[in-house]
């Protein structure tokens, strides 16, 4: 065992222990953090608008600032682009992480000295807890990749902008600079085909031993070592047993990934965001991820089903029920205040809290009532892909309202198959019967005929690549969106489709 090797596990035991501390007082944690945001922004452009000099509560804070999405946030967000200080945290941000939004264009999300160390802190600690659960810590004398987007930053009014992974490249700890792969000059790689070729050129004979990205262009990347080797990942890198991975379910993944590596690999769950890093997997005995309770951001939750009404109730954690859908609102050291961040939670746990991503609240269909999330359908294909020995590398799906005539309305299901099921009939059945079973709304429909049984248009090979290229999407952080209440996406895959069953 190297030096370094027995340092990690040392190191390991440290941030365990500081992690128990807060994680045993959880509502302390919270309550700390969110009188330190409030005490440091009241008197920052946003804090004096909101009167942060008069709120000593949780419930002044819910009568003085409202839920904002980006866009009602977007006038003080634009102040800070001017380069002005003080306007929604304390000086300026030193980052805006540039993302693309679906309906507003550009986003520009703030990142400041205090939340990047968080960030940093964060994705360190879930390797960390990992070494110390599992007693593994010899993969830090290998090689390590990271796909992510370029770490070319572009100077705009003094603040430096670009992606989030790109930010995190410069980053990387002194200790595992030799290690980090790839190059520089490839990660700044535009072109995300012409980088993963270059990525496969650099790496397929080096002893990789820790792989992360999201598992979809991950999977890209194993195909093409595949194709060039003739070997299955897990030969060709002997010493590769972590796979780290966010942003998506890795779950529908998981069989093509095990096929590609050809044997099984341990996986960290992580949370991360522009927005903030938000929990990581804590276990690999338990499911869920650690919710970040003492990282410089405060969380409300409001209950899914209840979010756009008036009023709808906002909850700390102290109030939050295991099993219930949540949208995840939060307020943080980077200036966000009462930030509805999009995505959906559900907690599986409260001793620690522990929660699932479930979707994202824009991203449902309940075109008839059935409001069917991504967790869900997620779930059905699990399911579905284990009873019938099939293999999947992508899929969304969308409603069919105005079906062919004298037909029921049905739930249409866009996979691309990398091995299609051994009986079609039981994996659409498999697929049907699971939604039912999660959903009552959904087999409410099914049984009272208003729905008929779901159907699939297969995707060609490489169909979901075609559309993300065609739409400037390829690689990086980048996800093909899970499911849709309307019929926009369905309608452009079409022309990737091969056959209707």
């Amino acid at each position: 065992m190297s030096l370094k090797s027995v340092a990690a596990k040392i190191f390991a035991k440290n941030i365990v222990n500081k992690t128990l501390k807060w994680v045993n007082n959880p509502i302390k944690a919270q309550e700390e953090v969110f009188k330190n945001l409030i005490n440091s922004a009241k008197n920052t452009s946003f804090g004096k608008d909101h009167n942060f000099n008069k709120i000593s509560s949780f419930q002044d804070f819910s009568k003085q600032v409202p839920v904002r999405d980006y866009e009602e946030l977007k006038p003080y967000v634009e102040e800070v682009l001017k380069g002005k200080k003080d306007i929604l945290w304390p000086g300026k941000p030193i980052y805006f992480a540039k993302t693309s939004g679906t309906t507003s264009g550009a986003k520009y999300i703030p990142i400041t000295e205090e939340s990047i160390k968080e960030q940093v802190n964060a994705s360190r600690n879930a390797i960390l807890t990992y070494i110390h659960e599992t007693g593994n810590s010899s993969f830090v004398d290998g090689k390590m990749i990271f796909l992510q987007g370029s770490p070319e930053l572009e100077l705009k009014n003094g603040i430096n902008v670009g992606r989030l992974s790109g930010i995190s490249a410069h980053y990387v700890p002194n200790y595992l600079q030799k290690n980090r792969l790839p190059s520089w000059e490839t990660n700044c790689i535009e072109d995300w085909e012409t980088k993963v070729n270059a990525i496969v050129e650099e790496t397929i004979n080096e002893d990789m031993t820790v792989i992360a990205g999201i598992p979809s262009w991950v999977q890209m990347y194993f195909e093409k070592l595949n194709e060039k080797s003739k070997l299955k990942v897990g030969d060709l890198f002997k010493n590769f047993n972590l796979f780290i991975y966010g942003g998506v379910n890795y779950e529908p993944y998981r069989a093509k990934f095990e096929n590609l590596i050809g044997r099984k690999v341990d996986s960290i769950e992580l949370f991360p965001a522009s927005e903030g890093f938000f929990a990581y997997q804590d276990s690999q005995k338990e499911k869920g991820m650690l919710l970040l309770l003492n990282s410089g951001i405060f969380y409300e939750f409001i209950k899914t089903d209840d979010f756009f009404e008036e009023n709808s109730e906002r909850l700390t954690i102290k109030d939050v029920e295991v099993g219930i859908n949540y949208v995840m609102i939060i307020s943080t050291n980077a200036g966000l205040w009462g930030y509805n961040l999009g995505d959906t939670v559900q907690f599986i746990s409260l001793k620690p809290y522990r929660i699932i991503v479930s979707g994202r609240i824009k991203h449902f269909i309940s075109a008839f009532g059935e409001h069917v999330i991504a967790k869900e359908v997620e779930q059905a294909m699990q399911e579905a892909i284990g009873a019938t020995n099939a293999s999947v590398n992508e899929f969304t799906v969308a409603p069919q309202i105005t079906p062919r005539e004298n037909e029921l309305p049905y739930h249409e299901w866009l996979i691309e198959f990398e091995r299609v099921p051994d009986n079609m009939e039981k994996f659409i059945e498999t697929l049907d019967a699971s939604l039912q079973n999660q959903n009552s709304y959904y087999y409410d429909l099914i049984v009272g005929n208003v729905l008929q049984t779901l159907k699939i248009t297969e995707i060609r090979n490489g169909g979901f690549t075609s559309y993300m290229k065609s739409i400037g999407k390829l690689g990086g952080q980048n996800k093909v969106q899970r499911l849709s209440n309307d019929r926009k996406l369905a309608n452009v895959l079409h022309k990737y489709s091969t056959t209707i069953s």
